[in-house]
């Protein structure tokens, strides 16, 4: 009705504020989430990444309504058309990319905006062409939040989006200049370009509830910036030494690369940044569409040999891969959203207990059901002797799809 009030969904916190914000996107409900770190004496409010998020979001967007309250505790959020790189959406264009320029406070890896990005992309009207640069892109894993690396993120998390009918070819990452977390694990000074040209009007039904196969090779790749390159060859080398035992066909690439040199605010110096080095590993099974993950970062303040990194990142993986299921944990709040973005039929995904149970998968689950998703049936994988304790998790698309393009 016009001159109605929207109603607004109503949650409180900080936890998963992209997650929230990208399902009222796609599904056009307004959201309205208070609390947020009200309660926190130093840092109540959002922090810097949160606010950069919103900014990207109202950049790739067009009519969206973004209000804050003056604590930054209380946030409004009413989601318009989803866009994509179009001119005069309110987005600063180059060419045909949008620039966005992540602050130099910020502590989170790129996949934080990334992993939603990919969400947004494939619902908008048109290509969605980003570049993140600034003081404050981190490229690699970060080591107190958990982000994925933007290796892991392009090998174990962007293939999965073929399964759904939005062809992974036509998504294009690139790394233009490699960072890891600044001193105090701030800032990093990395450029990222992501274009994707799949836009879809529905994705597909997902049938992955079969069994996941046997691990047939592992592949990698192991980075550092502004350290030796010998770093590289030392987590290859103590990797290899775990994963070897088990597997033959692994093979791990080495990325060296220069720390990026970042200019102080208000100042003509240029001091380099982002220093360290990681190792990201991903483990293909025999089964199409199954693959595992594991991310290893060196903490910014030091105090740990690459060996280390390897032996960890090594046992890691093992560790993900025991877990069970078609899809890991990194992975799977993107294919379950797409999941129930989808056709109004039924899907069917095939998870661990470990990765079902942990506390962002039941998160996402309530907040999809906030957001008028089914809420998913829930049994065990009856594959009789084989005792691995998998379930299958039951999803009815809502059939949202992309209302910015009428084809399919």
């Amino acid at each position: 009705m016009s001159g109605s009030k929207p109603e607004f969904v109503r949650l409180t916190g900080h936890r998963a504020l992209t997650q929230r914000l990208v399902l009222s996107s796609l599904t056009g409900k307004p959201v309205h989430i208070s609390k947020i770190r009200s309660t926190s004496p130093t840092h109540p409010g959002l922090a810097p990444h949160e606010v950069s998020f919103l900014r990207l979001l109202e950049a790739v967007t067009n009519g969206s309504v973004i209000d804050i309250s003056y604590s930054g505790t209380t946030l409004a959020y009413q989601p318009g058309l989803i866009t994509g790189t179009v001119p005069g959406a309110g987005a600063s264009l180059a060419g045909d990319l949008i620039e966005h320029t992540i602050p130099a406070n910020n502590t989170r890896g790129i996949t934080y905006f990334l992993l939603p990005l990919a969400l947004l992309a494939p619902f908008s009207k048109a290509h969605m062409n980003v570049r993140f640069s600034g003081p404050g892109v981190i490229t690699s894993a970060t080591h107190g939040s958990g982000d994925l690396s933007i290796d892991t993120f392009r090998t174990a998390v962007l293939p999965l989006y073929g399964l759904f009918g939005i062809p992974p070819a036509r998504i294009e990452l690139r790394v233009l200049s490699r960072s890891c977390a600044g001193p105090g694990g701030k800032g990093g000074g990395g450029v990222v370009e992501m274009r994707f040209a799949s836009q879809v009007r529905l994705p597909k039904t997902l049938h992955l509830n079969r069994k996941p196969g046997r691990i047939r090779r592992i592949r990698g790749v192991a980075y550092c910036t502004g350290v030796s390159a010998s770093h590289n060859n030392r987590m290859i080398t103590a990797a290899r030494g775990v994963l070897n035992q088990l597997v033959s066909d692994v093979h791990v690439a080495a990325q060296y690369d220069p720390a990026p040199l970042v200019g102080e605010k208000g100042s003509a110096t240029k001091k380099k940044l982002g220093i360290g080095f990681g190792l990201s590993l991903v483990a293909e099974s025999s089964a199409d569409g199954v693959i595992f993950s594991a991310d290893m970062v060196a903490p910014p303040e030091g105090g740990i040999v690459p060996e280390d990194i390897g032996t960890r990142c090594a046992y890691q993986l093992l560790e993900v891969i025991a877990q069970g299921g078609c899809v890991s944990a990194a992975a799977a709040p993107s294919v379950l959203t797409l999941m129930a973005m989808g056709s109004e039929d039924v899907g069917r995904l095939r998870l661990g207990r470990e990765v079902l149970g942990r506390e962002e998968t039941i998160g996402l689950a309530r907040d999809l059901k906030a957001f008028g998703a089914s809420s998913w049936g829930i049994r065990d994988a009856d594959d009789g002797e084989d005792g691995t304790g998998d379930l299958v998790v039951s999803v009815k698309g809502t059939g949202v799809g992309n209302i910015g393009r009428k084809v399919a």
